[in-house]
């Protein structure tokens, strides 16, 4: 696992207006419901507004956060988990919703955050999933990547 090289998070910030949706697929609950439990903290803590959308899975997240940034969210963050099987499938479901969520992004001039996990196997995902004894929270970071942009965006803007 590398989380090598990561930065220091500056401290707690206030997005206290920032309205932030999280999308995030169902597949590999535990994993999941961790990633969401740790965005969850980082923007309660930083007072963001913020919603809670289900998809079917990581394929689906682009066109939902497009959506919802679309509708007005200032921000999304994306939640997934895509673990390595024997066929090609893994490269093709992790490209679709790296190369979706970066043009959701660019498209919109809006922050997604991005929390999909691709993993080799199910223990690199509890190590990264904010759970007790994860090594790593990831969906609280990608909360966090997602406000502090918005944030960034909106001093461009003013």
């Amino acid at each position: 696992m590398s989380g090598k090289g990561a930065p220091q998070v500056t401290g707690p910030i206030d997005a206290t207006g920032v309205d932030v949706v999280v999308v995030a697929g169902t597949w590999h609950e535990v994993i999941t419901d961790g990633l969401i439990a740790g965005a969850q903290r980082a923007l309660e803590a930083a007072g963001a507004s913020w919603r809670l959308v289900r998809v079917p899975g990581s394929f689906e997240l682009p066109v939902v956060a497009k959506a919802a940034l679309e509708q007005g969210a200032d921000a999304v963050v994306a939640l997934g988990v895509i673990i390595r099987g024997g066929t090609p499938h893994f490269e093709f479901v992790s490209n679709a919703a790296t190369d979706g969520l970066t043009r959701v992004a660019i498209d919109t001039g809006k922050p997604v955050g991005f929390g999909v996990l691709t993993l080799d196997d199910e223990a690199q995902g509890i190590a990264r999933a904010g759970l007790p004894g994860s090594e790593e929270d990831k969906g609280f970071e990608a909360a966090d990547a997602a406000m502090r942009t918005a944030l960034i965006l909106r001093s461009l803007h003013a």
